[in-house]
């Protein structure tokens, strides 16, 4: 089964707009915990979410059962074996949320995408549409 062209493009968009938050958490809070041993440092992978502190990504749902219904669920993960303080992960949070709210119009300017909370995780939903935009 082939992937539609612009389903791609989407994907490929989140991608870079995933590997932007990967890079600004890591220039913010890369030193603040050492990396898991089986990690490489910042720059030694093929792609930044996979290697420094950091792993950043997004996952489509349906949103069953959810308020916001479908959209991409954000993943932060910090890659240590280092007990992570509450406070250092609620701060990482919020700057991460705050980044990538600040960044969504720089990759989907034609679009309406909100980073919203859907119970303990961070959602973007709005326009995924892959026909022509209806803004």
């Amino acid at each position: 089964m082939s992937t539609h062209p612009l389903q791609m493009e989407l994907e490929s968009i989140m991608r870079r707009l995933c590997d932007d938050l990967d890079h600004y958490l890591e220039d913010t809070y890369g030193d603040h915990y050492p990396l898991h041993p089986n990690r490489p440092a910042r720059g030694k992978a093929a792609s930044v979410a996979y290697d420094g502190l950091f792993s950043t990504g997004t996952q489509f749902t349906l949103g069953y059962g959810s308020d916001l219904g479908r959209g991409y669920l954000v993943s932060v993960e910090i890659r240590t074996l280092s007990r992570v303080r509450q406070e250092d992960r609620k701060a990482i949070e919020h700057a991460a949320i705050t980044y990538l709210r600040s960044i969504i119009p720089l990759y989907f300017p034609s679009r309406h995408i909100e980073v919203k909370k859907d119970g303990n995780v961070y959602k973007l939903v709005g326009d995924f549409s892959l026909g022509t935009s209806s803004n």
